[in-house]
């Protein structure tokens, strides 16, 4: 039976089968969930495996509701890591669940997925799509987190809103800070500004160098949860600039070691950063920096003289570019 993830949140009751799916996009919801669930059956045994754990020795989940506990009548398996590999197996338990309880986590599963599928058409399971978070259900978790903690205003919670965008996980990462910064004292909005602008910077500068460094994965990942301020816009792409400058500096004497050129530029590479250099510079050559470099000259352009262009947008596309071409030849 399929379950709104919000009906699922006020009342986890509304589960009455003893196997239960969480999927979806949303892993601060999934993380709300399984820290929800421990939390109700506390008074039972709660056993933790991941996929590749059951699936390694078929006979352990089995083996686990077989082994009968004198102390507790109930246990409460939580698997992560689910796909669609692990459906023949649990087909083969589900009879055996008894009393007990199982709860799935996965990531996103495709509507063509066997394992979606079952959940969704089998009336003795239960599953709970977790979609992303909208502004609204943000708000709400910002306003109830923060309730008793003074100064919180409409300033503050949308400045939270902005600067973790719909991603829950960093979203109750900062607000765990917000209530050590300010413990017993006033939400100071100019102090939290400041501090979010020093942290936004640093942010910025680790999905820049890993869109250079040609990294996919992770710069879709960082894109997602890294915000962006619309009139900085020449403030980032100044950034981008300066890394590939250098790199162009690096580039004009190919016969010498690239460690040993990195170590003469001045001003000189901090050493924290020097590993990631050079790996950059080992996927720039010369026409490629010029391209980016001129990719970025014409944006800068084109957003001074066009008021309307959406910059957010603008700026990941660029990002984007600049991992693609890292990696081309």
């Amino acid at each position: 039976m399929i379950h709104k993830s919000y009906l699922a949140e006020q009342n986890l009751k509304i589960l009455k089968n003893n196997l239960v799916l969480f999927y979806g996009e949303n892993k601060g919801l999934i993380d709300d969930f399984q820290n929800k669930i421990i939390r109700n059956f506390s008074n039972s045994i709660i056993i933790k495996y991941n996929q590749e754990e059951i699936l390694k020795n078929e006979s352990l989940l089995f083996n686990e509701l077989q082994n009968i506990s004198l102390f507790h009548q109930q246990k409460i398996f939580l698997i992560r890591d689910v796909n669609d590999k692990a459906l023949n197996l649990l087909k083969e338990i589900i009879a055996d669940i008894g009393e007990n309880k199982i709860f799935l986590f996965s990531d996103i599963l495709e509507r063509k997925s066997k394992l979606r599928a079952f959940f969704e058409k089998n009336k003795n399971s239960d599953i709970v799509p977790c979609y992303e978070d909208n502004d609204l259900t943000i708000k709400k978790i910002i306003s109830y987190e923060l309730k008793n903690i003074a100064g919180l205003s409409p300033q503050v919670i949308n400045l939270l809103k902005d600067v973790c965008g719909r991603d829950r996980s960093k979203l109750k990462n900062e607000i765990a800070k917000i209530k050590i910064l300010f413990n017993g004292k006033p939400i100071n909005f100019d102090k939290l500004n400041n501090l979010f602008n020093l942290k936004e910077n640093d942010d910025f500068k680790l999905l820049k160098n890993i869109a250079i460094s040609g990294k996919k994965s992770e710069t879709n990942k960082f894109l997602s949860r890294t915000f962006f301020e619309d009139n900085k816009l020449a403030y980032y792409i100044a950034t981008i600039n300066q890394t590939f400058l250098r790199l162009k500096e690096i580039n004009k004497n190919n016969n010498e070691n690239i460690e040993k050129k990195i170590d003469q530029l001045k001003p000189p590479i901090f050493w924290k950063d020097k590993s990631v250099f050079v790996e950059q510079a080992k996927l720039w050559n010369t026409k490629k920096i010029n391209h980016i470099l001129n990719l970025t000259y014409n944006l800068e352009i084109i957003t001074k003289s066009n008021i309307q262009i959406n910059r957010k947008i603008v700026l990941k596309k660029l990002l984007i570019d600049i991992c693609n071409l890292a990696n081309a030849a």
